[in-house]
């Protein structure tokens, strides 16, 4: 019986590490409306991953691309896209919506 115990004890401690490591990354909404983004800037933790959930409020599609890290996603009209991020050095990280680049631009400042 103490064995049994102890082996649900074990189990449920790492179920709860592993689900503490999932819900880690924080989430930053960025929101796609009129052909910009919104906010313009995004402020992260410096080397900790995170999402970035993005909603496209507009009648069209919109592409996020970023040059370094290189990243490429297109969100749909009217739909929510989540985009795992990497761990980023501090720095700015511009990025550009493709489809309309003189109005969507924005920033992700690592620090």
């Amino acid at each position: 019986m103490t064995r049994y115990v102890v082996l649900v004890a074990v189990l449920a401690m790492a179920l709860g590490f592993a689900g503490a490591a999932v819900a880690a990354d924080p989430e930053l909404k960025l929101v796609i409306e009129k052909n910009r983004f919104e906010p313009d800037v995004i402020k992260v933790k410096a080397g900790a991953p995170f999402v970035l959930v993005i909603t496209n409020k507009d009648k069209g599609p919109e592409e996020l691309d970023m040059a370094t890290p290189r990243i490429e996603k297109v969100i749909p009209a009217g739909k929510t896209v989540r985009l795992k991020m990497p761990a980023l050095k501090p720095g700015k990280y511009p990025f550009v919506g493709e489809y309309h680049s003189e109005t969507a631009k924005a920033t992700i400042v690592a620090e």
